[in-house]
């Protein structure tokens, strides 16, 4: 898919976004806007899947380690034909397949179920590796919080990837800045983290991450044999909606009925 059908695709993703947090009163949607363009571009140009075989053994494998941006995720996914859309309107309710984070049990498209920040990422690095000792050409995808990447578990599991030479594994970083308790440098500062990165092991690509040509770039790059290769992705939180972009405090709040309405209007622009 070339980049203006991906950009029209990110654009129907952000309104579901705001349609799912409205309607349920609750849910993520500062961190879900800011992953658009990183998780449309993996699920439509660069994986191995079948909508109509989501559980097809030879598949690829994405985990969202920042469960929370289980809106995105679920926006994706019907995108791309693995769930109804008509399944928005229950997400966060009761019995529904869609909860505030996924569940591989529950949803067709998804590998892992998370939401306890820092777990996803060793999620990741064991199916990488699995897939090596099976000699199986398994790709592995995983997005990551920038806040998460406070949690100790991230950087074992950084190190298990190179010590393990996972050149099949693909960490993607959606780096916009901000926490549920404020911003990264004023909770806890991730200081040098190209330098932190390439120490561990990566190959980093350091990028805009809404810029579609330059996410396509960094994951249709070969991998270097023997390294895993991570995406350093700069972006904004609430990203598309003006009065949530770099705002910390709809990390966890839902648009009300006049928000929905403004935020569904400039999305249409």
């Amino acid at each position: 898919m070339n980049t203006a059908e991906l950009s029209c695709v990110c654009k129907q993703v952000r309104r579901d976004i705001i349609n799912m947090t409205a309607n349920a009163g609750s849910g993520h949607p500062g961190g879900s806007l800011s992953a658009v363009e990183l998780m449309t571009s993996v699920f439509y140009n660069h994986m191995r899947i079948d909508p109509k075989n989501p559980h097809d053994e030879n598949r690829d494998r994405f985990v969202l380690s920042k469960g929370h941006a289980a809106p995105c995720y679920y926006a994706v996914l019907a995108e791309r034909g693995f769930i109804d859309a008509k399944e928005f309107k229950n997400f966060r309710q009761l019995h529904s397949i869609l909860q505030g984070h996924p569940d591989c049990k529950k949803v067709p498209g998804v590998d892992a179920s998370t939401g306890s920040l820092g777990q996803g990422c060793s999620i990741a690095v064991g199916m990488a590796l699995g897939a090596k000792l099976q000699n199986k050409d398994t790709k592995v995808f995983a997005l990551l919080g920038d806040g998460e990447c406070q949690e100790g578990q991230i950087w074992e599991a950084f190190m298990s990837a190179a010590h393990y030479k996972l050149d099949n594994l693909t960490v993607m970083i959606d780096n916009n800045g901000l926490q549920i308790d404020g911003s990264n440098e004023e909770v806890m500062s991730l200081g040098d983290m190209p330098a932190k990165l390439r120490a561990f092991g990566f190959e980093v690509y350091e990028l805009d991450g809404h810029d579609l040509d330059a996410i396509e770039a960094a994951l249709s790059a070969p991998a270097v044999p023997g390294k895993p290769k991570c995406l350093l992705a700069h972006t904004v939180k609430g990203k598309g909606v003006s009065f949530m972009e770099n705002q910390v405090g709809w990390h966890g709040k839902a648009p009300n009925a006049e928000q929905r309405a403004q935020a569904l209007k400039e999305l249409e622009d």
